[in-house]
């Protein structure tokens, strides 16, 4: 553990005056952000998928996660492996990989998304929707010359139910109303007559979306994603739920819309001065995370603010060397700043502190995207607004 010191106050005081005259701002919202709305993270889903299941379902499920090493023992490592078993046994019944057949692990696959399906969409129903209404209103009223985006990893559709909620526009590469399909060439375009107002705020989903479905084209060989209105999915029976897949493992047909979302991330991070605010993710994807710290490493006039629940995330990164000075890692009792690792120790009150540190084991609270949220909000002046609005 290092001596250093880190002022809490002094911190925070910075982050918010950073916010008051940043031109770009960026976010990367992991699982932790849906988990504080409500929605099961990634160990709470496994196991809820794991029960969910039925013969002989169950059985290949198990016999997956057995094989993985334990750290890798999750729904989304799972499906990675459920998806390469398909890619080398094209799916069919006479091909076996690892006793299972292609047919086998296609049926898996559809089994698994059905339940994360029903598993999500269900607890979507009692999610603390007002955490991520207050979050969308603030960026909404923040004023930039640039655009606004919004990535995450989490398949709920949370963020998209909120700026309907509030008639706030936003974007995320999709056209059309019958069956809206993903446009690469509005993300791809330099051209600003080419995309929609620099007002809407835009949200790229890099691990998918319980909203959107592969569909067969015409040629009965090639795919396209769709995306789906709420309760549209039985509808589309054979239709499979586009949800992390094995990147760069499909036929070219099934990379968008990742391959754009994860071009336009990369673009995010390398281009001009900017603030980046990291909430709820614990950079488990070595994709993210590569692009992350070239990032980093490549422009230093990108500053990223990353807020983690736990300190594991810090010590990881701290151990690899990683904590360069354009990255500042905010954890409960330790930090970051400047690349100088060290603990928080409180020596001044504030109103800007008061709310968000625990005095009982003297912690910060920040990595709780709720708290995180009302953070964002007061150090803004808008709260007395934001409270009046968002209900």
């Amino acid at each position: 553990m290092t001596d250093y010191v880190h002022d809490p106050l002094r911190e925070l005081t910075e982050i918010r005056n950073q916010l008051s005259y940043t031109k770009r701002l960026g976010f990367l919202f992991g699982a932790g952000t849906s988990k504080a709305m409500g929605i099961s993270d990634i160990t709470a889903l496994t196991k809820k998928i794991e029960d969910s299941l039925k013969a002989p379902h169950k059985d290949f499920f198990l016999t997956i996660k057995g094989s993985l090493d334990k750290d890798q023992q999750h729904i989304e490592a799972i499906l990675n492996q459920i998806r390469l078993i398909r890619q080398i046994t094209h799916d069919k019944k006479a091909k076996l990989y690892d006793r299972i057949t292609g047919e086998d692990a296609k049926n898996l696959d559809k089994a698994i998304c059905d339940s994360i399906y029903q598993i999500i969409s269900t607890e979507e129903l009692s999610a603390e929707v007002s955490i991520s209404k207050k979050f969308i209103s603030w960026l909404n009223w923040m004023s930039r010359d640039f655009v606004k985006e919004i990535f995450t990893t989490n398949y709920d559709m949370i963020f998209e139910k909120s700026f309907e909620s509030l008639l706030i526009p936003f974007y995320d590469g999709f056209i059309g109303s019958f069956e809206p399909f993903f446009a690469h060439e509005t993300l791809d375009s330099k051209s600003r007559y080419d995309k929609p107002p620099v007002s809407w705020i835009r949200i790229w989903k890099l691990h998918g979306s319980l909203g959107w479905f592969w569909k067969l084209n015409e040629d009965k060989k090639t795919y396209r994603v769709i995306r789906l209105s709420a309760g549209s999915k039985d509808k589309y029976p054979d239709s499979e739920l586009v949800i992390y897949p094995s990147r760069d493992k499909y036929e070219s047909s099934r990379k968008q819309p990742f391959t754009s979302y994860f071009d336009r991330l990369k673009e995010s991070l390398i281009s001009g001065e900017g603030i980046f605010i990291i909430s709820g993710y614990s950079f488990s994807d070595e994709h993210v995370n590569e692009l992350i710290f070239n990032g980093l490493n490549q422009n230093n006039r990108l500053h990223i603010i990353a807020f983690f629940y736990s300190d594991d995330p810090i010590d990881a990164i701290v151990k690899q060397a990683k904590n360069v000075p354009n990255f500042t890692l905010i954890g409960p009792t330790k930090a970051s700043i400047s690349g100088i690792y060290g603990k928080w120790t409180l020596n001044k009150t504030g109103e800007l502190i008061d709310p968000f540190w625990n005095t009982a084991d003297s912690k910060l609270k920040l990595g709780d995207f709720k708290e995180l949220v009302n953070f964002l909000i007061l150090s803004s002046g808008l709260k007395d607004r934001l409270d009046g609005h968002v209900k």
